[in-house]
């Protein structure tokens, strides 16, 4: 078996920091600087530049520190756990560790140990406004310790079996948004090919919107009435300002986002919700919501939100009442389709994700095979 050892011992862990961002000579030099959020846009295990960097002066004049190349990032808050190898020599933020390996300790070895194990990570951080991990806490988990040739041995072999996963998860994801976009040309093309089961109307004709109603979290009691934000149902209240069914629309935040609520509900500040149905079926109207780009009508503000005044106008072609009940069908036999495909997606993708966590578990047990592996 073998030993094992605390990261302390193997690793030099090294802080983060920020250089004021008032000073603008800290800012735009030549160090590269990372922050958590950064980490997490990054599809790759290395890397060598950032969205934002930092001046020799800003470095000098801050808690932040260079690490040599070939470190690991990690990011001990906001969230715990995203990793990467940073192949120049880099900074980050106070949201972020990082862990110069020792001679006997290879770096991706140290990576993919660290990956098989974010949920003790997480489980280790303290906080109450968010969780961090302290440095004391990482400093103490341990980290069983092959010989250098094992360590490079199941590094060989992790890097061949994620290459084969990781692209069945890329093929997968890209599949899953094929799958929506498919269902969302599909309704733009119905609602833009109606002819003769339809007429020329404008969108205030067949329905009115009315802005949301405010109301804070402190200010939500406990009960089942969905609060409906820009975003979708995050919270919920023991008071309902509209009956369902519902329409709601992204006003600000996640503007032009449709929801359909069946019973009361609460329409958000943030949203446009529908007032008047005017006898239309109100699936149809969220469908047609969804086929409908709003991106280029917002107010053009500092935050861009979308004003009902600029969707009552639109003009476009509306189904007969007659001819409503038909389309719906229609669509909701496409959309249960497309939801199944994405549902087996979604699996695939969870299966994918396991299995790396799987052959990780196995390769700190020291049960790693390439033959296991490969099966």
């Amino acid at each position: 078996m073998w030993p094992k050892l605390a990261l302390s011992d193997v690793t030099t862990i090294i802080n983060g920091g920020t250089p004021k961002s008032g000073v603008s000579d800290y800012w735009n030099g030549s160090v590269p600087w990372i922050t958590p959020k950064d980490m997490g846009a990054i599809n790759s295990v290395e890397v060598s530049e950032t969205s934002r960097t930092i001046s020799e002066h800003g470095l000098q004049k801050s808690s932040a520190k260079l690490v040599p190349e070939n470190s690991v990032i990690l990011s001990t808050r906001a969230p715990i756990g995203h990793l990467a190898i940073n192949k120049v020599p880099m900074a980050f933020n106070q949201g972020c560790r990082g862990l110069c390996p020792h001679p006997k300790l290879d770096t991706k070895f140290l990576f993919y140990f660290l990956k098989a194990n974010v949920k003790l990570l997480d489980s280790l951080g303290t906080g109450t406004t968010f969780k961090e991990l302290s440095k004391s806490a990482l400093a103490a988990i341990k980290i069983p310790l092959p010989p250098l040739p094992e360590q490079k041995r199941i590094v060989a072999i992790l890097d061949e079996a994620f290459e084969g996963i990781d692209a069945a998860i890329a093929n997968t994801q890209a599949n899953l948004a094929a799958a929506r976009e498919l269902f969302e040309g599909y309704l733009s093309r119905i609602f833009n090919n109606l002819n003769e089961i339809s007429e020329e109307t404008i969108v205030s004709d067949q329905l009115i919107l009315q802005r949301g109603f405010d109301i804070t979290k402190k200010e939500q009691r406990s009960g089942t009435i969905p609060v409906v934000s820009s975003g979708g149902i995050k919270s919920y209240h023991d008071t309902a300002m509209v009956n369902g069914p519902g329409v709601v629309i992204g006003r600000k935040g996640s503007l032009g986002t449709v929801h359909f609520v069946e019973g009361p509900y609460w329409p958000h500040d943030t949203t446009l919700w529908v007032k008047d149905f005017k006898g239309n079926i109100p699936k149809i109207i969220y469908y047609f919501f969804r086929s409908l780009d709003v991106s280029g009508l917002d107010s053009g503000a500092a935050n861009p939100a979308l004003n009902r005044n600029a969707v009552h106008p639109i003009k476009t072609r509306w189904p007969k009442l007659t001819h409503q009940p038909t389309l719906l069908n229609e669509i909701e036999r496409i959309n249960k389709e497309t939801q199944r495909l994405e549902t087996l997606y979604q699996q695939k993708l969870t299966a994918l994700h396991e299995l790396k966590q799987s052959i990780l578990a196995k390769a700190f047990r020291g049960e790693l095979t390439q033959n296991e592996v490969a099966a």
